[in-house]
Formats: C-alpha cells, structure tokens, sequence
C-alpha cells in the first residue's frame, strides 16, 4: 500500500485547518502558501474533503474553509480514505475482492493481519493526536 500525494496533502490541510482555527474562514490562498502546494491542486483536495462532510465552506470576502468538526473527531484513517478510498494492502481481504483461492491460500493470514494493522493505527490516531 502507498498513499498518494493527494492522502498525504489532504492529512496536511486538515492539519492545516486544525492549527489555524480560530473560528474563521481560513483561505485556500493561505493553505496554499503555508502548505506550498498550488491552488489547482489543493482545489482538487478540498473537493474531496468538502464531498466527505469533512468541511463547512463560505464564499465571498472572508470566505474559505474550516473544519466541521472539532479536530478530536477526524481520525487520520478517515482522512485518507476520503482521498485514498480503501487502504487495504491487497484485494482479497475486502469484501468486494473475494477470491476463490482464499480457503486454501497459505499468504491469506498474513495480508488479513497487514490490513487490520494498518487500519487499527490509521483509526487510532486523530488530527489533535497530530497537533500535539
């Protein structure tokens, strides 16, 4: 499994947004600057997260984003996902990707430990776990 550049500038602004919240609409201008990572990009990541109910957004002059919640209610597996989708290592241990070896697959274990551990640490941590 690797996270894409996206995972990992979405966990950014969100941190971002956590830091810098002070009630206020925070710019994507600003994020941008802080973050270094251009508009278009960051335009693309918000949408994400935006679509994942993860911000609440306001036009105009003092518009931009902050988060919706309180920073203590964001898991980092969360955030991910919103980008990543699934953060399984491999196919088989969804739902979806049932294989029809799987009862006899002596590397079946393995990857099913790989995914819970994976995803046990990205749920265990919080965006306020990352501010501290």
């Amino acid at each position: 499994m690797k996270i894409s550049t996206k995972g990992r500038y979405a966990l950014t602004v969100m941190l971002d947004l956590a830091m810098n919240n002070e009630g206020k609409f925070i710019s994507l201008k600003d994020i941008a600057t802080r973050q270094e990572i251009s508009n278009k990009y960051l335009e693309q990541i918000i949408a994400m997260l935006n679509k994942a109910g993860y911000l609440e957004t306001a036009r105009g002059n003092n518009g931009g984003y902050r988060l919706s919640k309180k920073p203590n209610q964001y898991t980092v597996g969360d955030i991910l996902r919103a980008t990543e989708g699934k953060l399984t290592p491999i196919d088989c241990v969804t739902e979806e990707g049932k294989c029809e070896k799987r009862k006899n697959c002596k590397t079946y274990s393995f990857w099913k430990g790989l995914d819970e551990t994976i995803n046990e640490y990205v749920n265990s941590k919080t965006l306020e776990d990352l501010m501290k």
